[in-house]
């Protein structure tokens, strides 16, 4: 592999370093040159260095902090045995003075018990490493005399120079000197926003962040040659901690450990434990009496308190401590909560137009209406009597709450307001890429994981005798292609679990309905299909907790055997699985309620059977529908309540008990420990390590396919999706103030993948609930009774209409009713739902007429609808411009201003130079007016009128 030519600029010590790691060393006996090991025990901590923000002297920030494990009982002998034969000279890496420490050298040929063996090959890695991050310019204090027994720090400052050469090389958009004004909207519109910004003051959070700017500083990617164009006056504050924390890590990644033919960065030692973390600090506390202001208290304040969860959200000082990657996951957040409060107004309204209608809704009337005397046939064999279609009044009255005709308005309403959401939020998104200077911002490949040099190194070594040179090998499918057959085997195998699982509680719930139904009294028949399939549902939310867990943990193992090269490529591929298989797993039960229950039933006397005992499910008289909307509801409401709320509650919660217990503990054993104040980094290493943003996106992707896929079942999904997505907020924000160590800052210009995992989603999602309406739902057969078979244009005689007849005589031996008598008469002729021939037809129990002429109507309507809500979509994606109208002005005006500085800097130049020009021509005219004799004896003061430097 090749070195990366953009850091050319460092020591030559580290241009020949390859990135190479393997995770386990067998041989440490090797020479150690020059080794650097800093160790700065401070055993009364001073005030000056705010308990750990700053070293010891109080002036130097510390930027990043290492910790490690070491033994003092196993190591401490050996250390002094060897300090006699080996001192190491110690330098300060700011005045190159020494500094109290210690350095350790390995003798060769010298044996050692097996467990000082691993610990001295990881002390030696640290010496190294710690020896190489002096020699590229960073600064080093180390601090093992803390409150935590057998744990050490290595605080981390970078210098001046160090952040404008890191800055130069990560190209970072800095704010320069000059400030230009923001276009100002005028006239009407300006008077509208006052009105707004007046109306919406309660509800702005507090922070200087977040007042609207009228002037901002031109950035520019920042340049050594050009820190004149920059404000330096406070160069202490002008590299924020965020930044800092960025360009130190930077470095850790690409500084190398090189002993015996290995190469490690900081992810690659972290991964073979010779660090047990890393991680930037924390700007100070968050509560307390006397805690000093800082950015962390002020966004707990007005940020990560439920206190405030009808605010607005901080973004601008979220982004200025967490980075723009965390700031961009939150502010994708509060944009899709806020587009969800209109979503959920219409969802209520459709919901109150249901329940304002329901007792003018005809087919549940008639449903409902004794007086029919509609004898239903029986629901399973044997058992099962005869019913009256009476006795489920109930389901039909709540069928229609959720199958009236708005639904199939909010259908297509929630179609455009996902895709209207979509360009909101890419407005949304090139609005903070101009605030947050990210305009110009491209992402590099970044450094190659540790794993992937491991098997690169692993590759070469197989191929050493046959190729010398191995710099330039890589891993090829051909390498991966067992991971690949393992990956689409584990998928495959996982989906088919998700599937037997599914079949395996319909079979309950077919075995279920029938016991209930031997067991059960006659009133209590009539609660037997609800009490089947909330139970049912409720197994199936157990399940889907459980395996979503399971699926987690599956999908970043199949990622990690397929060894990506970088983390942005990890990141793409374990989000990819772990999508595809919460996917199926959240949707499998709610797509065989919509699309595949009581579709495969039969008919009485010829029912589909399952083992050939159980029948296949029916669904309810009034349909599926109200089915559907119970399970979705069960899921949605149980996966935000459980998965996403008492978890990411309860869960950090006990795990801070369990290191609070093991940290008294420790206490005990040592009581002066205990009564000395804790250092910030100690603070910090006791919170949660930082697992990334996907878990975050994840559950607010699948609850945005609650939203969409199904909302013609469920059009109160929008309203519980909003109010789960307030406490989710606070919640969340919570958890990254107070529970999690701080995360470096990453840079980001959009949401990534994920921004294509909604789109497919709002695409499949006109598709889903076209069909939801025309198979699912009864409109369309109602509407073609409506206009094909209604004798005076009204919705009388539907319920009748939807009912084939079957006569009793016809059914097969041993599955007619025990009971025949049951409802207190003989019964000759029943009902079932279907379009078949009557049994006086010469074709008895076939397929109608009308069943091909609602079956039409269906496939026309989802034509139709897919077609209609799709170009409507894509209307409203063409006419709704990507880039807002005054963003898009105020990036050209920073390109002209930026132009006009760096032209008149040239005219400068050139002033100057026509100056020094004109300088120059008199000192050779004065010069030439002296005598002959003056000049040949002034020779070297002729010469010297010539030979201005001229440095521009």
């Amino acid at each position: 592999m090749r070195v990366n030519k953009k850091y050319s600029c460092l020591p030559a010590e580290e241009k020949g370093i390859h990135i190479i790691n393997i995770r386990a060393i067998e041989d440490i006996g090797y020479d150690q040159h020059e080794s650097t090991f800093l160790n700065s025990l401070s055993k009364n901590p001073d005030a000056d260095c705010k308990y750990g923000l700053y070293f010891r002297d109080g002036k130097r920030k510390v930027d990043y902090i290492l910790v490690y494990h070491y033994k003092k009982s196993s190591a401490g002998k050996t250390l002094a045995r060897r300090a006699q034969q080996n001192d190491a000279s110690v330098r300060s890496t700011k005045h190159d003075q020494p500094l109290p420490g210690k350095g350790v050298q390995l003798e060769m040929g010298e044996s050692e018990p097996h467990m000082d063996y691993h610990e001295d090959d990881k002390r030696f890695r640290r010496e190294e490493y710690e020896g190489n991050l002096v020699e590229a310019g960073l600064e080093l204090e180390r601090d093992e005399d803390t409150k935590i027994h057998g744990i050490g720090f290595v605080k981390i400052h970078a210098p001046w120079n160090v952040l404008c050469r890191e800055a130069e090389f990560l190209k970072l958009k800095m704010p320069t000197k000059k400030m230009y004004q923001i276009n100002q909207t005028h006239g009407l519109l300006k008077k509208i926003n006052s009105v707004i910004q007046k109306i919406t003051e309660p509800i702005q959070p507090k922070v200087a962040e977040h007042k609207p700017q009228t002037v901002k500083r031109l950035s520019y990617p920042f340049s050594r040659e050009k820190q004149h164009l920059f404000d330096l006056s406070d160069k202490d504050s002008f590299f924020d901690s965020k930044t800092r924390s960025t360009i130190v890590y930077e470095i850790l990644k690409r500084t190398t450990c090189t002993k015996a033919k290995y190469s490690m960065g900081i992810t690659s030692l972290l991964a073979n434990g010779v660090y047990s973390a890393a991680y930037p600090l924390h700007d100070g506390d968050y509560e307390g009496e006397n805690v000093e202001p800082n950015d962390r208290k002020l966004l707990c304040e007005e940020w990560a308190s439920y206190g405030v969860f009808y605010k607005y959200q901080p973004i601008d000082l979220v982004r200025k401590y967490f980075g723009e990657k965390i700031g961009l996951y939150f502010a994708w957040l509060g944009v899709y909560t806020q587009m969800l409060i209109p979503a959920s107004i219409v969802g209520i309204i459709v919901f109150l137009y249901g329940c304002a209608t329901v007792d003018e809704n005809i087919p549940s009337m008639e449903m409902c209406d004794q007086r029919n005397n509609i004898t239903m046939c029986p629901l399973c064999d044997k058992t099962c009597s005869y019913w009256k279609m009476s006795s489920a009044c109930a389901t039909a009255r709540a069928s229609h709450l959720f199958d009236n005709p708005a639904t199939v308005f909010f259908s297509v309403f929630m179609a455009l307001w996902a895709a209207t959401f979509m360009e909101h939020w890419k407005r949304k998104q090139m609005r903070l890429n101009y605030r947050w200077d990210l305009t110009g911002f491209e992402e590099e490949e970044d450094h190659p994981r540790a794993e992937y040099e491991a098997k690169v190194l692993e590759k070469s070594l197989r191929k050493e005798h046959k190729h010398k040179e191995t710099d330039k090998e890589k891993l090829t499918w051909k390498d991966r292609f067992p991971a690949y057959l393992t990956n689409f085997v584990g998928i495959i195998f996982m989906v088919g679990l998700t599937f037997a699982i599914v079949f395996g509680v319909i079979i309950y719930r077919i075995s279920t309905a029938a016991a209930l139904a031997i067991s059960s009294t006659p009133s209590g028949r009539s609660s037997v299909r609800v009490t089947v399939t909330a139970t049912a549902v409720i197994i199936n939310l157990v399940v889907i907790i459980i395996l979503d867990e399971v699926y987690g943990c599956i999908a970043r193992w199949l990622t990690q055997i397929e060894v990506p090269k970088t983390d942005k490529n990890f990141e793409e591929r374990l989000i990819f699985k772990a999508f595809l298989l919460k996917f199926v797993n959240a949707y499998t039960p709610i797509f065989y309620v919509a699309f595949f229950k009581g579709r495969f039933v039969g008919r009485p006397g010829d029912y589909v059977y399952i083992f050939h005992s159980f029948r296949m499910e029916e669904c309810a008289p009034g349909g599926c529908l109200m089915e559907l909307c119970i399970q979705l509801s069960i899921i949605m409401l149980g996966k935000q309540l459980i998965q996403n709320n008492l978890f990411e509650i309860g869960i950090p919660k006990m795990k801070k008990f369990i290191r609070y217990l093991k940290l008294k503990r420790r206490r005990s054993l040592d009581h002066e420990e205990h009564m000395k104040k804790k250092q910030r980094y100690e603070v910090d290493y006791n919170l949660e390590p930082f697992a990334g943003l996907t878990p975050e996106y994840m559950e607010m992707i699948i609850q945005f396919g609650f939203v969409t896929l199904f909302v013609a079942s469920f059009p109160l999904a929008p309203l519980f999706a909003l109010l789960n997505n307030i406490i989710e907020i606070r919640l969340d924000a919570k958890k990254f103030v107070t529970e999690l160590r701080r995360p470096v800052a990453v840079r980001a210009k959009d949401i990534g993948i994920w921004y294509n995992i909604l789109r497919g989603i709002g695409k499949l999602a006109v598709i889903i609930n076209a069909f939801v309406i025309s198979f699912t739902s009864d409109f369309i057969p109602r509407l073609v009774y409506l206009y094909m078979y209604s004798e005076n244009g009204t919705m009388h005689g539907f319920v009748n209409h939807t009912l084939s007849s079957f006569n009793v005589s016809d059914f097969q031996a041993g599955t007619a009713p025990n009971d025949p008598l049951d409802l207190g008469y003989e019964v000759q002729i029943c009902r079932y739902k279907d379009y078949r021939e009557p049994p006086w037809s010469e074709n008895k129990y076939d397929i109608s007429k009308d069943f091909w002429a609602v079956l039409a109507a269906r496939l026309a309507f989802v034509i139709v609808f897919q077609n209609l809500v799709m170009f409507m979509s894509e209307f409203v994606d063409w006419i709704i411009p990507d880039i807002p109208k005054d963003i898009s002005q105020q990036i050209h005006k920073e390109k002209v201003l930026m132009v006009e500085v760096f032209m008149r800097e040239e005219q400068g130049k050139l002033q100057m130079l026509e100056t020094w020009k004109d300088k120059d021509k008199k000192k050779g005219e004065n010069c030439n007016n002296h005598s002959p004799r003056l000049s040949r004896s002034r020779s070297g003061s002729l010469s010297s009128c010539h030979s201005y430097p001229l440095d521009v």
